[in-house]
């Protein structure tokens, strides 16, 4: 299936010529219009503790609702990617991000509302500042810190997360 196979009309012209330009676009064939499916832009946040146990959130929705995972979401428009981790760390434990490290990237499929959502999902070490108030909150309907020799990755719902953590940690 075309990634674009849902979108039927030309969000210009509003034509239902709307057809499958190449594997990553869609083209008008009344206006000419051609759009791409980019991935969304999605951060995961790596922060450890003073015994070097990483925190865990549980997903409070889906997909993989219940499951384990880590802090992060989606980048908003006009947002860096270090900008959408610090405000995704801050929704979800409460915790302040004082410095954030770019260490990868994932491609991913995140299926939302029924349709499969291309995500570029990006790693970041974060130090915070205080992590007392750490509090479950926003998507996460829950937290652990779990020491990383005994992380098991198959507990975590999203593939990607799956994927980080075994480059991560060196497994």
């Amino acid at each position: 299936m075309h990634p674009l196979d849902h979108f039927k009309f030309c969000p210009v012209c509003g034509s239902s010529h709307f057809v499958e330009n190449n594997e990553k676009s869609k083209r008008c064939e009344n206006c000419g219009f051609i759009y791409y499916a980019n991935p969304s832009s999605a951060t995961v946040a790596l922060i450890e503790n003073e015994k070097g146990e990483l925190l865990v959130v549980r997903r409070k929705n889906d997909p993989g609702k219940g499951t384990l995972d880590l802090p992060g979401g989606f980048v908003d428009m006009d947002e860096t990617g270090e900008a959408g981790m610090i405000r995704e760390v801050k929704e979800e434990t409460g915790l302040d991000v004082t410095h954030v490290d770019y260490l990868f990237s994932i491609p991913n499929l995140y299926r939302y509302s029924g349709m499969d959502i291309h995500t570029l999902d990006m790693f970041y070490r974060c130090q915070v500042r205080d992590l007392s108030v750490v509090h479950a909150a926003d998507d996460a309907a829950g937290y652990l810190w779990i020491p990383k020799a005994e992380i098991k990755t198959e507990q975590f719902g999203l593939r990607s997360v799956r994927q980080g953590l075994h480059q991560y940690l060196g497994r």
